[in-house]
């Protein structure tokens, strides 16, 4: 079953500048991997949560980016903060520099393409995953009502995304159906609500299946409320 493509990340590991809105001077930090959609970096510099920045990235000396992008996922490695970060906002002209510069430093990443699959679901393994969303394990209660059937159901979510949601559900969900979702978030809030649509189902053993989900749209508030839920 072959789902939406999604343009590819090329992995660079480039030692790079950035320098946040309003800041006098540029951070050092390294960049892991780069797409039109985003990018993973490292750096010492701590970056707010849970609001747009923009950011003026060095990838060289002479071509700069600037990009306002959203904190999708963090984490501390020996002492360096890494960052999964959404473009939000990104011109062509700066996506024409990133292709450039990756063409120009990185011919063999290329490979002839401006975008790669994601490939397909097979035997119930786990897709290719090219997304600049890190999928986070979470166990949470979710209510769906299966706009196609007009049925509802209710699972458990296996991992949440702010594009995506694999869940295991008690009855089968038929692909391209379109979803209204209900996610319980132990935070003492109001559910939070999304829409989407099943990429795959797979029976697990009779009454359970396992389901993705391809949100209608990134979440970026809603992923906050998760991965800060106890």
């Amino acid at each position: 079953m072959q789902i939406k493509r999604r343009f590819a990340r090329w992995q660079i590991e480039q030692e790079a500048k950035v320098k946040l809105e309003g800041a006098q001077e540029y951070a050092h930090c390294t960049i892991s991997d780069i797409s039109f959609m985003g990018t993973k970096i490292s750096l010492a510099l701590k970056l707010p949560k849970d609001t747009f920045l923009r950011l003026k990235i060095v990838l060289r000396e002479g071509l700069i980016l600037n990009v306002e992008v959203w904190v999708a996922w963090q984490r501390t490695i020996d002492g360096h903060n890494v960052y999964g970060l959404y473009f939000t906002k990104i011109k062509d002209p700066d996506k024409e520099k990133i292709y450039k510069f990756i063409r120009s430093n990185f011919p063999e990443q290329m490979n002839g393409k401006w975008w790669q699959g994601l490939g397909q679901e097979k035997g119930g393994g786990e897709m290719e995953d090219r997304r600049i969303f890190e999928r986070f394990k979470a166990a949470l209660p979710i209510r769906f009502l299966s706009l196609k059937e007009n049925s509802e159901g209710k699972g458990l979510t296996e991992d949440v995304s702010a594009k995506g949601i694999g869940l295991l559900a008690e009855n089968e969900l038929a692909p391209r159906a379109p979803l209204e979702l209900w996610l319980e978030i132990p935070d003492k809030g109001e559910p939070l609500y999304a829409r989407g649509e099943v990429v795959w189902s797979k029976m697990l053993q009779p009454n359970k299946y396992r389901v993705g989900v391809n949100l209608e749209k990134a979440d970026l508030m809603g992923l906050s409320r998760v991965l800060r839920a106890p």
